[in-house]
């Protein structure tokens, strides 16, 4: 089991960086999507940053390497770069979600963070782009010039998607943060502090959800949490 061949870190990274960096998220889902998905597991191993954003991957690296580390949620680095954002008087765009989606996000933020620039796009909804979609979407990003771009599409296809197009993308820092625009919308209600507090914010995501995330809670965390035990005790080569 190769999870900290990975780039993951033990705390939020230090701004401003002077080069290109394109940060991810991973959990026991996605660790086991990209196992079976070679294009999303070389996006993520390509990452700049992965953030562990999942109470098993902190519980993996207590079990695997005696490293404590701590869960850094999609939302927690959102609201770090909107926060430094604001502090610099700063730029961000938001590529994904629907307009709707958008427009709230627009307006609350408005509020929140009077001092950011908020560019923002809404690509068309369907499982893959079309290299025209991509070149809008592409051009929409750089025509703005943020500081950083946040990509709210879904995992695997956002990661992917970024992957691909990221020489192509004239921007500082990229960010995939999946549901997070639905959480800052407020189209989705994020989990009451306790249970994120208690490591079981996907408690409450699963009873309102269980249909959606049945194989994210019931097939993937059961496996990753064998795969863990399997490379505890295999024989150490060389």
């Amino acid at each position: 089991m190769q999870i900290f061949d990975y780039n993951v870190i033990t705390k939020l990274p230090e701004l401003p960086v002077k080069s290109k960096t394109f940060i991810n998220t991973i959990n026991p889902h996605s660790y086991c999507m990209a196992e079976k998905d070679a294009e999303f597991k070389n996006a993520l191993l390509s990452s700049d940053v992965l953030l562990p954003d999942g109470i098993g991957i902190v519980w993996a690296g207590k079990v695997l390497k005696d490293r404590k580390i701590s869960k850094i949620a999609g939302f927690d680095i959102f609201v770090y770069l909107l926060d430094y954002l604001e502090e610099n008087k700063g730029s961000c765009f938001f590529l994904g979600a629907s307009q709707n989606e958008l427009d709230l996000i627009r307006s609350k933020a408005a509020v929140e963070y009077p001092n950011i620039t908020i560019g923002m796009y809404s690509p068309p909804f369907k499982s893959e782009f079309s290299a025209e979609d991509s070149k809008e979407m592409c051009d929409q990003v750089n025509a703005f010039k943020p500081d950083v771009l946040f990509v709210g599409m879904t995992a695997p296809k956002q990661e992917k998607w970024v992957h691909a197009h990221k020489d192509a993308l004239n921007v500082e820092i990229t960010c995939c943060i999946g549901a997070v625009f639905d959480f800052y919308a407020g189209t989705v209600k994020r989990s009451h502090p306790f249970w994120i507090k208690h490591g079981l914010e996907w408690l409450p995501r699963f009873f309102k959800e269980p249909k959606r995330l049945a194989e994210r809670n019931l097939v993937s965390t059961p496996k990753f949490i064998l795969e863990v035990f399997k490379h505890k005790i295999a024989p150490k080569k060389g």
